[in-house]
C-alpha cells in the first residue's frame, strides 16, 4: 500500500506569498474559505504509515512537518525522533531544497538526488551544516528504479525512478550556467513512485514542455501530480508583478493548445492532480471559472493536507 500526502500544494512565495497584495492575497489573510492558504510544494509517501519519505524540502518544512501528526515523533520515541526517513529532490530549486536547512538538528536522514543536482548542493557551502554522519547524499541515476533505504541500509518499502524533464537550471545558478531550457540532463527530473502491490505515482512539479517520451511514461498511469504553476504563460506580466513567462521560467501553463491541460487529455490518466500553483494562478480561487474549467477537464487541484491510498 503507498500512502501520499501533499505537504505543499504552491509554488515557491506560497500562498498569500509574503509580499503579495492582491485581491485574492487579501482575501486569504482574511480568513476567505474561497481562498485557502496553501505552503510551499512538497509530499511525503510511505509504504508502511511509519517511515515516510518527504519528496522535495521546501523553505516551509518545519511548519508542514508541525501541521501533519503523520510527520510527528511516535509518543514512544526518543526525545529526538522523527518518521522522516529519506528525502528526494527533483531539482535545486530554492523552493525544493531550502528545507533541508531544517534537517541539519543531527537526525539520520538519506538524502536521494540526480547527481547534477548533488553538485549544485556541494557548489553552495551552506548546504555543509547537514553532517554526513547523519545526512547521506545518494545519487539517483535516470531511468533506473532505486529501492529506497534509511540511511542504516534498511528497506523503506518505497521504490523510485527518476527520469528526465524540460526544465531549466535553478535561478540562483543562472549567473554562472546560463537560463538552460533544455532540462533533459539531470536538472529537473520527475519520479515515479510505488510500493509493494501498489500502482505508481508520478510527481512531476516542474515540467516546461511535453515530450513525447514523458507522454508514452505518463500514458495510463493511476495517479498524475503536474506542474500547475501558471494558468497562462503570460500571467505574471498580465498581472504586473513579474517580467518572466511562465516558459522562461521552466514551466508549461496549464491552459492553452501548448498548455498541460491539452498535452495530457488524450493519456488515459485516472487521476490528474496540478500541484505547485503559484500564488497567481486563478486556480487558487475555489470558485473561479478557470478552476471550473479544468475540473471539467478532469482535473484535481492538490491542497495541503490531500492524502491519497493506493
Amino acid at each position: 500500500m503507498l500512502r501520499v500526502l501533499v505537504l505543499g500544494a504552491a509554488a515557491g512565495g506560497g500562498f498569500p506569498q509574503w509580499n503579495g497584495n492582491d485581491h485574492a492575497s487579501r482575501q486569504s489573510r482574511a480568513g476567505d474559505s474561497r481562498y485557502p492558504p496553501l505552503t510551499q510544494s512538497s509530499i511525503a509517501v510511505s509504504g508502511d504509515g511509519l517511515r515516510w519519505v518527504v519528496v522535495n524540502a521546501s523553505p516551509d518544512l518545519r511548519q508542514q512537518i508541525n501541521e501533519r501528526q503523520q510527520l510527528h515523533p511516535a509518543p514512544n520515541a526518543p526525545r529526538r525522533a522523527s518518521p522522516i526517513s529519506a528525502v528526494v529532490l527533483t531539482n535545486a530549486d530554492v523552493d525544493h531544497v531550502a528545507g533541508l536547512l531544517t534537517l541539519r538538528e543531527s537526525h539520520p536522514v538519506a538524502l536521494y538526488a540526480h547527481p547534477e543536482t548533488l553538485a549544485a548542493l556541494r557548489q553552495n557551502p551552506i548546504f555543509e551544516v547537514l553532517n554526513p554522519n547523519f545526512v547521506e547524499r545518494r545519487p539517483l541515476l535516470l531511468d533506473e528504479e532505486v529501492s529506497l533505504k534509511d540511511i542504516g541500509g534498511k528497506p523503506l518499502g518505497i521504490n523510485i525512478e527518476c527520469f528526465a524533464v524540460p526544465g531549466k537550471v535553478p535561478l540562483w545558478l543562472e549567473e554562472t550556467i546560463g537560463p538552460d531550457l533544455s532540462g533533459e540532463i539531470g536538472q529537473t527530473i520527475g519520479v515515479e513512485i510505488r510500493a509493494e502491490g501498489s500502482p505508481s505515482v508520478f510527481y512531476v512539479p516542474n515540467c516546461s514542455a511535453m515530450t513525447a517520451a514523458l507522454a508514452n511514461r505518463l500514458t495510463d498511469a493511476e495517479v498524475v501530480f503536474f506542474d500547475g504553476t501558471l494558468w497562462r504563460d503570460d500571467e505574471l506580466l498580465v498581472a504586473g508583478v513579474g517580467t518572466k513567462t511562465g516558459l522562461r521560467m521552466g514551466h508549461m501553463s496549464c491552459f492553452g493548445h501548448d498548455g498541460s491541460m491539452a498535452a495530457l487529455e488524450c493519456l488515459n490518466i485516472k487521476r490528474k492532480i496540478f500541484v505547485h500553483i503559484n500564488n497567481t494562478n486563478p486556480l487558487l480561487d475555489q470558485e473561479s471559472s478557470e478552476r471550473c474549467e479544468a475540473q471539467r477537464a478532469g482535473w484535481e487541484i492538490a491542497y495541503d493536507g490531500m492524502e491519497l491510498t493506493l
